[in-house]
């Protein structure tokens, strides 16, 4: 038995920790939504909603997603619009175009059926080495390792030494169960997600502390960017239940085709209804909702306040809405 904690070394160790890791993942696991089987598509789903996304703010959407398009069929003869519709307060929504273009390959190419290899999953939009890995080892078993900001960190700390790079991915694959491929990734990820923390690791309730050779004393590699504060203004004009929108242009880089207030730049008297803050990248907005009375000519459109849901709304622009109450 050993006596200080250190790094894995060999074989033996790591049969150790393997072991150690899925009997905590069976007992502590979260219940989410889409572990309630092992259908690729509620998987791949899952897997594009939780990139750059916090569990907690994916699990509604993904069950309103789900409910919408509960098959990749759905999904891939729906609109464009429908689909950033249904994304919408999500953010990133490029993820939902390539998400859409994915699901049409998927059905067109492969009768509706997932692809079972690596090499075919990574040539589906969207998907990269991690969604490939995960899809394919939660799916079907497949014994590959994932590697994400969670699993970098265990075996950064575990090891007590950063790995970058290809030496990263051979470390994940010399950890990984290949008999429940699929839970130990899952499990390596929630033990980072839940337990090993990036500021806060809870090493008293972690199953391979005796393991650690950091015990959560290693150093991040990486510095948190700087934000930039930015203040903007956007005007709200209603008429009657009907609610002024514009809509992004097409070749716009940043949220193409979504709809959203008008951004208001005048100087006159307008009344205040409402200011918020709303981050994006490394900017930190302040927004303020001004009430537009009379807004002129407009090349945009009056939309029922009944119809917004139905919208491919920006992200702040819901969120404004449902301030006013108008969502």
């Amino acid at each position: 038995m050993r006596t200080a904690p250190g790094p894995i070394e060999g074989e033996p160790h790591r049969t150790v920790l393997r072991s150690r890791l899925l009997t905590w993942y069976d007992q502590h696991k979260r219940d989410l939504p889409w572990r309630a089987d092992r259908d690729p598509y509620r998987v791949w789903l899952s897997e594009i909603m939780l990139q750059q996304t916090r569990v907690a703010a994916v699990l509604e959407h993904y069950r309103r997603f789900l409910s919408t398009f509960p098959t990749v069929q759905k999904l891939a003869t729906a609109r464009e619009a429908s689909v950033l519709a249904a994304w919408s307060g999500l953010g990133y929504y490029r993820r939902a175009r390539l998400l859409h273009a994915a699901a049409k390959v998927v059905v067109k190419k492969f009768g509706g059926e997932f692809p079972k290899t690596n090499e075919e999953l990574r040539a589906l939009p969207g998907i990269g080495r991690y969604t490939a890995a995960a899809i394919g080892s939660i799916a079907y078993n497949e014994p590959v390792a994932v590697v994400d900001g969670n699993v970098e960190r265990v075996i950064a700390r575990v090891e007590g030494k950063g790995l970058v790079g290809e030496e990263l991915w051979t470390g994940a694959e010399s950890w990984l169960d290949r008999e429940r491929p699929g839970d130990f990734n899952q499990a390596i990820m929630e033990l980072g997600a839940t337990v090993c923390q990036p500021r806060a690791p809870q090493c008293l309730l972690c199953p391979l502390r005796d393991l650690c050779a950091t015990r959560g004393e290693l150093k991040e590699t990486t510095t948190a960017s700087r934000q930039n504060k930015r203040e903007i203004r956007f005007g709200l004009a209603r008429r009657g239940s009907d609610v002024l929108l514009v809509q992004r242009g097409k070749g716009q880089s940043l949220m193409p085709g979504m709809w959203e207030l008008p951004e208001y730049r005048g100087n006159g008297d307008c009344r205040e209804l409402d200011s918020l803050r709303h981050s994006i990248t490394v900017t930190d907005y302040k927004v303020r909702v001004m009430e537009l009375t009379d807004p002129g000519p407009s090349a945009g459109r009056w939309v029922a306040a009944s119809r917004l849901s139905t919208l491919p709304l920006t992200g702040l622009a819901r969120k404004i809405l449902r301030r006013v109450q108008l969502l």
